[in-house]
């Protein structure tokens, strides 16, 4: 086997057939391939849509939600293929897309994974490749030019980068399986970089492919409190990263350049129509105490016990369905 694609979805039905619909069309003829979807406990009916409209698939639905890096984890222990396309459901391949990540990975041995270039909704080419977590990058955030410094996701050369997002990441899944794949402390956010920073560790490459594009939807809600959950799941992660890591210099200087950045963004927010002030300085406050507050996890934590109270003889291993 060639090429798994591996799809998590979470209550995204319609972008998640339109996901696949993209694989079917866009998928290289001559490629052997499966495809495996992870239902992360929907509330939207999405498992069922995937066993009606794409029976061939690989159907893995959980009764319990869980991580993105745990998920992807799950999905990559799973797959047969040499390697591995790890999809969000809001992803959307554009033709030649498959072709393009494969064909790099293949010339490039030591290359352990390989990412998209991600568009917009409105197919504008948007920021999905950087430099690993560094204290230039700390700096370059008090001087207000950390998109110079960090972004490398420009130009149209593949080029060696510090981690991609794993919205459409190619995995060499030997690589990932040498690592141990992705580490589920990490519920969502900073996953993909701490998986990016293990493969560098172990000497595998990290590559952009500004000629495989994928259409990224943002299918986040705007609803405050999910707002404020996932700017405390983003900070905490951020910290976990250089924790994990020991790079504790940077981890205090990290804190203390986009503190002052997020500061400086709130007051300039205040004079600005249309300008949130108070999202800035959530940012601060995560920032300077990340273990504060509730994030994603507490979310998904608090759903499944509301299910396990409503149904306490339910299972909660996930239900694998081979069709």
């Amino acid at each position: 086997m060639q090429l798994s694609y591996c799809v998590v979805n979470t209550d995204g039905c319609e972008l998640l057939l339109a996901c696949l619909e993209a694989i079917e069309r866009t998928h290289p003829k001559d490629v052997t391939h499966e495809l495996l979807v992870l239902d992360n406990a929907s509330d939207d009916g999405s498992a069922a849509a995937v066993a009606e409209h794409h029976p061939g698939a690989r159907l893995i639905a959980l009764e319990r939600r869980r991580g993105k890096a745990e998920n992807d984890s799950a999905l990559l222990r799973e797959a047969r293929g040499r390697h591995c396309l790890l999809l969000n459901e809001d992803s959307e391949l554009r033709p030649g897309a498959a072709r393009a990540l494969l064909d790099t990975l293949e010339r490039e041995p030591r290359a352990g994974a390989a990412g998209a270039q991600l568009l917009t909704s409105a197919g504008q080419p948007t920021a999905c490749a950087w430099r690993l977590p560094n204290a230039g990058w700390a700096l370059a955030a008090a001087l207000f030019v950390q998109d110079r410094y960090a972004v490398q996701s420009g130009g149209e050369d593949i080029r060696e980068v510090g981690w991609v997002q794993s919205s459409a990441m190619l995995v060499r899944r030997s690589a990932a399986e040498q690592v141990g794949f992705l580490d589920p402390a990490f519920f969502v956010y900073s996953d993909e970089t701490d998986f990016c920073k293990r493969l560098h560790d172990a000497g595998w490459k990290i590559l952009f492919v500004p000629a495989a594009r994928a259409v990224h939807h943002d299918q986040l809600g705007n609803d405050p409190a999910s707002m404020r959950r996932r700017i405390v799941e983003f900070h905490r992660n951020r910290d976990r990263y250089f924790r994990k890591h020991d790079q504790h210099a940077t981890r205090l200087l990290w804190k203390a350049c986009w503190t002052w950045a997020y500061l400086v963004r709130a007051a300039v927010a205040l004079a600005l129509p249309g300008r949130d002030p108070r999202r800035y300085l959530l940012h601060a406050r995560q920032e300077l105490m990340p273990g504060r507050g509730e994030g994603v996890r507490e979310a998904a934590e608090a759903r499944n016990r509301v299910l396990e109270q409503a149904s306490p003889s339910s299972k909660v291993s996930p239900r694998h369905g081979a069709r």
